[in-house]
């Protein structure tokens, strides 16, 4: 049985930010769904995406855009339901890690400077990237008329997520990952992904040149032929 690619979103974004990338995936014949990231907390929205992924018929790819890594880092499913996880200008923490901890990690990272908080009347803060800021921070090399759209239509992740430590044992010290990012990549920085992909030994590392962090959407056939690759790999 072919695995059901589910995607995960990440911060500042939302689920038809996958659009581009989930019709070539149906046209190699696969089943694909974009599931609703909360961005709320790692755990809570972790929890969200492993409730999905156990209403699901056979194998699982996860495929994850930059918090939504460690939210698919965090998933949980019996022995054998993930097959592997692709991620795309993602974190891939371990344990302990967050989001934040590891932007600074390696020199490069500029988001801290282009947000934007909300306070929340529950406590948390919202965090959005300020709307003039969000093309040259997230997607330089989309047209502005694309950018500005998302700038609109982004979704804030709380401040409490992107500071939270990822959970005990990383998924892709069980199963294969594949790594894609972009080479002029503002959020995540691609020595930061170099070292990710290093330490959880991935099948596959693509660094996209001039790419920013909205790879997946900028080149989104190159993507959505790696998560293919990985769909292709025989299920342990």
């Amino acid at each position: 049985m072919a695995p059901t690619v589910v995607l995960i979103h990440g911060a500042f974004a939302e689920n038809a930010s996958w659009n581009d990338v989930i019709d070539p995936l149906h046209d190699q014949g696969l089943h694909v769904i974009a599931a609703g990231n909360p961005l709320r907390s790692v755990a809570g929205d972790a929890a969200a995406v492993s409730d999905l992924v156990a209403t699901i018929d056979g194998p699982v790819i996860l495929v994850a855009h930059s918090y939504g890594g460690m939210v698919a880092t965090n998933v949980r499913a019996p022995a054998g339901k993930i097959a592997g996880v692709v991620y795309v200008a993602a974190f891939a923490p371990d344990a302990g890690e967050s989001a934040f901890s590891l932007a600074g990690l390696f020199p490069g990272s500029t988001l801290g400077d282009a947000l934007t908080p909300v306070p929340r009347s529950d406590g948390t803060t919202d965090l959005y990237i300020t709307p003039e800021k969000f093309h040259g921070q997230f997607a330089a090399d989309l047209p502005p008329e694309v950018t500005q759209r998302m700038a609109a239509t982004q979704r804030p992740a709380t401040q409490e997520a992107l500071l939270e430590p990822s959970g005990d044992r990383p998924l892709w010290r069980d199963v294969p990952s594949w790594f894609l990012f972009g080479e002029l990549d503002r959020n995540i920085p691609a020595a930061l992904e170099h070292h990710m992909a290093e330490r959880a030994h991935a099948r596959r590392t693509i660094e996209v040149p001039g790419a920013s962090h909205a790879v997946g959407i900028s080149h989104a056939l190159a993507t959505a032929h790696l998560v293919a690759e990985a769909a292709a790999v025989p299920v342990a």
